[in-house]
């Protein structure tokens, strides 16, 4: 993919991001890897109004090759990851408001009681907290990937790797609206786990046709 084709999908995914109030100001940050390099968008920029000279290429290691703004503060982040998961290609970084709400409540969403949820991503766990573009954070948070495509950052937002740009916007909305429902049904009563035996039919779904 040339590079002025890889900035519009970040361009459209930032888009998508406002349109969903899933980005609010300038919070969050969008990653695609182009080879052994990675198209990052800038410090302090809002992904809903996101121009081309705002999304920086950067290498492996996170040092600037193209563009005359600062990648992302979250940059170390996005490199971490991208070391440890050769499939994962895009990552977005958004502060929505719901699965905001379970980050700064510490609580995962880990309850089965949606079918997108289990088959996407089993659970999203909690990274401890650390100051955001800290070493700590970097650390505390990308070891979930061993096993997990999201995230929650306690007190701050989620993050999501996919294997494309569409892919990990699709993650992010879906975390979002299971997080809404999973807050509206506990202002209606209790939410009803899926049984287990329906769980495993999930994942005998995914692992047959691929996540």
């Amino acid at each position: 993919m040339e590079i002025s084709e890889a900035k519009k999908e970040i361009i459209k995914t930032g888009e998508k991001l406002g349109c969903k109030n899933m980005s609010p100001g300038t919070s969050g940050n969008i990653s695609l890897r182009l080879g052994e390099n990675i198209l990052i968008t800038a410090s302090g920029t809002c992904l809903y109004e996101l121009e081309e000279n705002e999304i920086v290429l950067m290498d492996r290691n996170g040092n600037l090759l193209e563009g005359s703004r600062k990648p992302s503060s979250e940059k170390h982040l996005h490199t971490k990851i991208y070391q440890m998961r050769p499939d994962i290609n895009a990552i977005v970084h958004c502060h929505a408001p719901y699965v905001s709400t379970f980050a700064v409540c510490h609580k995962p969403l880990s309850r089965p009681i949606i079918s997108e949820n289990v088959f996407y991503f089993g659970e999203i766990p909690v990274a401890k907290y650390a100051m955001p573009s800290s070493n700590e954070l970097v650390e505390n948070t990308a070891k979930f990937f061993v096993m997990h495509d999201a995230v929650l950052m306690a007190n701050h937002g989620i993050i999501v790797g996919g294997k494309n740009l569409r892919e990990a916007y699709f993650k992010s909305e879906t975390a979002e609206i299971y997080a809404q429902i999973y807050l509206q049904s506990l202002i209606l009563g209790s939410p009803v786990d899926l049984e287990k035996r329906h769980i495993e039919e999930i994942y005998e779904l995914r692992n047959a046709i691929g996540k």
